[in-house]
């Protein structure tokens, strides 16, 4: 066979280049997944970082945009109050607010709103809402309140690592010193009579021994001397008592955080 007549083979090559296309859904999983972990990062510094209260008030502010106060408005309508961001107006029913018999005169509901006033006074001071707290910060991250009909409660509680008495006794550490004086400083500024109640967390049904309304009642009494040694009227106490493990306050009744102290400005109409 001549070359003339040789037949002609054409060759393509294929170039690939930077190899091929894979594309890039990877990249954006990638993404997601490391703003998911500086997300999570940066939720369990917060959750070491701040005190319940803290967290409260970060929980709040990230909930849907519902006008919310700490106190509710009062009177009749969807609102339950003539202006739902009036901190005066008292509700009549509901968690956390403050009732007010529907027939009660003006000079009533004045003094109701009074004592309102007074217990929003305490508890800004008490947790430096706009302000520096009257409490050192390892001292408030012990330390939630909330307004109730009976009056203003203020939740004083052991936390993991540090707890409000020596184990197993009614002996306070020196943090629970620094809160009653506190306290027995801000409760001058109010006349209203203080209550006591002593609450711990639930022990082991084994135990053969398990004193747990002594120790409730000691650590409530505790709290009483204690305040009226940094100046508390006694006369002013008008209630002391002792819970036992009986009204937890978590859903796990054997937690540390149960181990607590609930002391209330109690309203004087009560």
């Amino acid at each position: 066979m001549t070359t003339a007549n040789a037949p002609i083979i054409i060759k393509r090559k294929k170039v690939i280049q930077g190899g091929g296309h894979h594309g890039g859904a990877w990249k954006v999983a990638y993404a997601d997944f490391v703003t998911a972990m500086m997300a999570f990062f940066m939720l369990m510094w917060l959750l070491n970082a701040t005190t319940e209260q803290q967290r409260k008030g970060i929980a709040d502010y990230f909930t849907p945009t519902i006008p919310f106060n700490r106190i509710s408005g009062g009177g009749d309508g969807m609102f339950g109050g003539d202006d739902i961001l009036s901190q005066a107006a008292l509700a009549k029913s509901g968690t956390g607010g403050l009732a007010t018999p529907q027939d009660a005169d003006g000079a009533a509901a004045d003094a109701v709103a009074a004592q309102v006033a007074a217990f929003q006074e305490v508890e800004d001071v008490l947790l430096g809402i706009g302000g520096e707290s009257a409490l050192a910060s390892e001292a408030l991250r012990h330390i939630i309140t909330r307004v109730t009909d009976e009056g203003l409660i203020i939740e004083v509680f052991d936390l993991p690592d540090a707890a409000l008495f020596q184990e197993g006794t009614d002996r306070p550490m020196p943090v629970a010193r620094d809160i009653a004086t506190v306290f027995a400083r801000l409760f001058a500024t109010v006349k209203n009579e203080v209550a006591i109640t002593g609450h711990l967390q639930a022990q082991s049904v084994l135990r053969i021994e398990n004193p747990i309304w002594e120790l409730s009642t000691g650590r409530a009494a505790a709290l009483r001397v204690m305040l009226e040694d940094a100046g508390l009227d006694p006369a002013r106490i008008a209630r002391m008592t002792g819970a036992g493990d009986r009204i937890p306050a978590t859903d796990t009744p054997t937690a540390p955080r149960n181990n607590r102290l609930e002391v209330i400005l109690l309203r004087s109409d009560i």
